[in-house]
C-alpha cells in the first residue's frame, strides 16, 4: 500500500457543492482525474470512515484515500500510476464493516447520440429501452443504469435503499443538449427501491418516482423498483402470428370489461385481491365459458388510489403491483392468448394526477404539462394535461403505447377521454381556454399526437386495435389518417348507449312515443367502426346497475334486460359489457368488494347469465352479425313504424348471403299472429328467443321456427306469421 505524501488542492466551492448536493456536473470532479502531473481519485461517501482505491487488474496495487472533509469527501493520490486504469473502491463504515464497489464515476457516457437525437425530435419508438432503470454490465461490472429527462433541474441524483436515500451519494451526469441525466451504479440489483432526487430550477428539492419505472409500489409507498424485463418466455407465438392478418372490423368482437381489483376477491383471506396468476385460473376460464372474444382491463398502469378505476396514472410503464409483478401480468396475458382471448388495456394519455412523486412539475417547471392552467389543467378531474406540442412529451406517450404492445403483447388500447383531448374548450366556460393559432377550439397538438400514435402503433404491430372513447360528433375518428381521420380502429358508440338506456328506462306504456330514440342510431351506425358499450361509467355515481335501470316488477326487469342485451347483439357494431351486468347485479359497482357472485344461484340471475353466454356464442357463430358490420349492405329495416305496438323488425346479412331476422317487442303484451315481411321463402329457424324458459322467461315461442308464406308484406315478397313474447327479442335464421 502506497501512502500519499501530498494531495492536490481542490476548489473549496466545488467541494462544498458536492457535499451539499448542488454540483451540476459531478463527473467533472468525482472519479479518476489528472491533477497536475498525477492521477487522483475523488470520492464522496458520507457513510464511509475510510476509502481505499484498488486496481481491478492488479488487486495488490492499492492507494488509501485521505478524508479532506469531515462530511465524507476523500482524495487518493495514485502515486506511481501514469495511465488510467480500472479500479474498485473499498469502503470502511463507521462501525467497522467493509464493502467493495466499482466507482460509478469511473464510467463514461452510456446513451448514444442517435438515441438523444431521436428523443429530441420525438421519434424514439423504443424509448423505454434507454430511459429508466436497466440491469446491465458495463466494463465487467454488473449493475443498473439510470436515465431520466429533467432538462431544467440544477442537479439530479438517484436515491434508494442502496445508498440510504441520500441524494449526495449518486448525483448524475447531465447530457448536454437534451436534458437527460444518467449514471451507472454497480451492484444495484433487481428489486432495488429507488427514486430521483432533483434540485429543481428554483433550487428546491423534489423526490420523484421514475417515469419509466417497469415496477413500482402502490398506495402511500411510491418507490420505483428495478426489474428485469427480458427474461419472460412467451408461449403465444401462434396467437401473435394469426393476429397479424386479422381484420377486426369484419370479425366478431365481444369484450368483457373488467376492474381487476373488484371482479372477485378472497373473503376467507381478509377479502384480499386475486393475483395475476390466480386470475389466470379464475377470470380466464369464466371469460372462455361465457364466450367473449376479448377482455378489457381497466387501467393496469400503476396508480396511487385503490378506490378508483385507475385513470389517474402515476406509473405509465408499470403494471400495478397490487396483483403481482410484471412477469406475472405477462403470464396472465399469455394464458389469455393461449386460450384464444384478446387482451385490451384502458390507456390514459389525456391527463395525469398532481401527486408530488409523479410527472407534475417534474423538474420545477411544467415539463410534461402545459404551464397555463387554461391549457394544462382539467378542472373537473383535478388533473394535468400533457403538452403534446413538445416533442419529448409526445414521444413519451407514443413510446408508452408501443411498450404495452411490444413488451406485454397487448392486443388493443382503448384510449380514455379522447373528447377532452380534441377540444381546447372541453368543459370550460368562455375566457377559461386559449384558442389555437387559427382561433379555433380544436387542440391541434393533441390531434397530431393521436394521429401519429395510431399510425405508429398499426405500422409496428399489425393486427392490434386502437379504440377511442369519444363522445362527440368529431368526424372520422375511426378513419385512416391518409383519409383525414384520426386513425383509430374503433370508436365507442356513446350515442347508442345514451339513447337506448334512455328508452329502456321508460315505462313500456310510454315507449310508443319514443320509438325514434332507438332507430336514430342507424342513421350514423356506419359512419365509424363502432363498439356498442354498456361500460363501467353507467353503473356508478348513482346511475344504478343495469338491472335496476329496468322498469317494472322483478319479472319485467329481467325480461327487459334480456330483451335489451339481445337487441344490442343484433344491432350493428362490436359489443362491450361491464362485469356484473351479465348476471344482473343489483347494486352499483363498488371498488371495495367483489361482484355479488352468490346471485348466480338464483334462477333469474342464472338465466340472464346463460342468455349472455348464448348471445356470445350465437354472435361468433353467425357471420351475418359481424361480417358486414361497417356497411349498410349488412343491415336492412323490415319495419320501424309500428310504434303503437312498440315493435321493431330488421335483418342482418353476411357477404355469403346468410340472413337473420330480428323482431323486438318492447311491451309486456304478447303479440299473436304478428306478420313480418321477408325476401325469400323457405324455413326460418328460431335461433334466439329471450323469453325461453332456460333464460328465466315464460317460454312463449314459435316451436323452433316456421316456413315463410308466399304473401307479400312490408315491401317483401314473403312473410312470416310470428308469436312475439312479451318484452322480448326473437331471431330467425333463413335456412336455404
Amino acid at each position: 500500500m502506497k501512502l500519499s505524501t501530498s494531495l492536490p488542492t481542490i476548489d473549496d466551492g466545488a467541494l462544498h457543492a458536492i457535499i451539499e448536493a448542488r454540483h451540476g456536473d459531478p463527473f467533472a470532479l468525482l472519479g479518476m482525474h489528472q491533477s497536475g502531473d498525477q492521477l487522483v481519485v475523488r470520492v464522496f461517501r458520507a457513510d464511509a470512515k475510510a476509502v481505499t482505491v484498488r486496481s481491478v487488474d492488479d488487486p495488490k496495487k492499492s492507494w488509501p484515500a485521505v478524508r479532506v472533509h469531515h462530511e465524507g469527501f476523500f482524495i487518493a493520490a495514485l502515486e506511481g500510476a501514469t495511465e488510467r486504469f480500472r479500479y474498485t473502491l473499498e469502503f470502511t463504515a463507521h462501525n467497522g464493516q467493509t464493502w467493495t464497489q466499482r466507482d460509478p464515476y469511473s464510467f463514461g457516457t452510456i446513451l448514444g447520440q442517435l438515441d438523444l437525437h431521436l428523443f429530441a425530435e420525438g421519434q424514439h419508438w423504443e424509448l423505454w429501452k434507454k430511459l429508466g432503470a436497466h440491469l446491465t454490465e458495463v466494463d465487467g461490472a454488473r449493475g443498473t443504469t439510470f436515465h431520466v429527462w429533467a432538462p431544467n433541474a440544477q442537479r439530479v441524483s438517484v436515491v434508494g435503499d442502496f445508498n440510504g436515500w441520500d441524494g449526495r451519494t449518486h448525483p448524475m451526469r447531465k447530457l448536454l443538449g437534451c436534458g437527460v441525466w444518467e449514471i451507472f451504479i454497480p451492484d444495484v440489483a433487481e428489486g432495488a427501491h429507488y427514486k430521483y432526487e432533483l434540485r429543481d430550477c428554483h433550487g428546491g428539492l423534489r423526490v420523484k418516482s421514475d417515469p419509466f419505472a417497469f415496477f413500482g409500489q402502490n398506495g402511500t409507498e411510491t418507490a420505483s423498483l428495478v426489474f428485469e424485463l427480458d427474461r419472460y418466455a412467451w408461449s403465444d407465438a401462434k396467437w401473435i402470428e394469426q393476429r397479424k392478418t386479422q381484420d377486426w372490423p369484419r370479425a366478431a368482437v365481444s369484450i368483457y370489461e373488467v376492474h381487476l381489483g373488484s371482479w372477485q376477491r378472497k373473503p376467507e383471506e381478509g377479502d384480499r385481491y386475486l393475483s395475476y396468476r390466480e386470475m389466470a385460473d379464475t377470470l380466464l376460464p369464466y371469460v372462455v365459458e361465457m364466450g367473449y372474444t376479448h377482455v378489457e382491463l381497466l387501467p393496469v398502469s400503476e396508480h396511487p388510489f385503490d378506490g378508483s378505476w385507475g385513470y389517474q396514472v402515476t406509473g405509465f410503464f408499470a403494471p400495478t403491483s397490487r396483483f403481482g409483478n410484471p412477469d406475472e401480468f405477462r403470464y396472465l396475458v399469455d394464458r389469455f392468448h393461449q386460450a384464444g382471448i384478446g387482451v385490451i388495456l384502458d390507456w390514459v394519455p389525456g391527463h395525469f394526477p398532481k401527486d408530488e412523486f409523479g410527472l407534475a412539475k417534474f423538474d420545477g417547471t411544467a415539463l410534461y404539462e402545459h404551464a397555463d392552467p387554461k391549457q394544462g389543467e382539467h378542472q373537473d378531474w383535478g388533473t394535468l394535461i400533457p403538452n403534446f406540442g413538445r416533442n419529448e412529451v409526445r414521444n413519451f406517450f407514443i413510446a408508452n403505447a408501443l411498450f404495452w404492445l411490444a413488451e406485454y403483447h397487448i392486443d388493443g388500447l382503448r384510449v380514455d377521454a379522447v373528447a377532452s383531448m380534441l377540444y381546447l374548450d372541453y368543459s370550460r366556460q368562455p375566457g377559461e381556454w386559449i384558442p389555437n393559432p387559427h382561433g379555433g377550439r380544436e387542440n391541434l397538438d393533441a390531434i397530431h399526437f393521436l394521429k401519429r400514435f395510431n399510425e405508429v402503433c398499426y405500422e409496428r404491430h399489425p393486427g392490434i386495435m386502437t379504440i377511442a372513447e369519444e363522445s362527440t360528433a368529431w368526424p372520422g375518428v375511426s378513419r385512416p389518417t391518409y383519409l383525414g381521420g384520426l386513425g383509430f380502429g374503433f370508436k365507442w358508440n356513446m350515442g347508442w348507449m345514451h339513447d337506448f338506456l334512455e328508452y329502456m328506462q321508460k315505462d313500456p306504456l310510454y315507449r310508443r312515443y319514443h320509438q325514434g330514440t332507438v332507430t336514430f342510431s342507424l342513421l350514423y351506425a356506419f359512419h365509424e367502426h363502432f363498439i356498442l358499450v354498456l361500460s363501467h361509467d353507467e353503473v356508478v355515481h348513482g346511475k344504478g346497475s343495469m338491472i335496476n335501470k329496468m322498469p317494472g316488477d322483478l319479472w319485467q326487469k329481467f325480461a327487459n334486460l334480456r330483451m335489451f342485451y339481445a337487441w344490442m347483439f343484433a344491432h350493428p357494431g362490436k359489443k362491450l359489457g361491464f362485469m356484473g351486468g351479465e348476471f344482473g347485479q343489483w347494486r352499483e359497482w363498488n371498488h371495495d368488494t367483489s361482484l355479488d357472485w352468490h346471485l348466480c344461484a338464483y334462477p333469474e340471475h342464472d338465466g340472464l347469465k346463460r342468455l349472455v353466454q348464448h348471445l356470445n356464442w350465437l354472435y361468433k357463430r353467425e357471420p351475418a352479425l359481424w361480417d358486414l358490420d361497417d356497411t349498410y349492405d349488412g343491415f336492412e329495416w323490415i319495419d320501424f313504424y309500428d310504434s303503437d305496438n312498440s315493435v321493431i323488425a330488421f335483418m342482418r346479412k353476411s357477404r355469403d348471403g346468410d340472413v337473420i331476422i330480428f323482431v323486438v317487442n318492447a311491451t309486456p303484451v304478447p303479440r299473436e299472429g304478428y306478420r313480418v315481411g321477408v325476401h325469400s321463402g323457405g324455413f326460418y329457424e328460431e335461433v334466439l328467443n329471450t323469453d325461453a324458459q332456460t333464460y328465466g322467461g315464460g317460454n312463449l315461442g314459435n316451436l323452433g321456427g316456421m316456413h315463410a308464406d308466399a304473401i307479400s308484406w312490408q315491401g317483401k315478397s314473403h312473410s312470416l306469421v310470428l308469436r312475439l313474447p312479451p318484452l322480448s327479442t326473437v331471431g330467425f335464421k333463413w335456412r336455404r
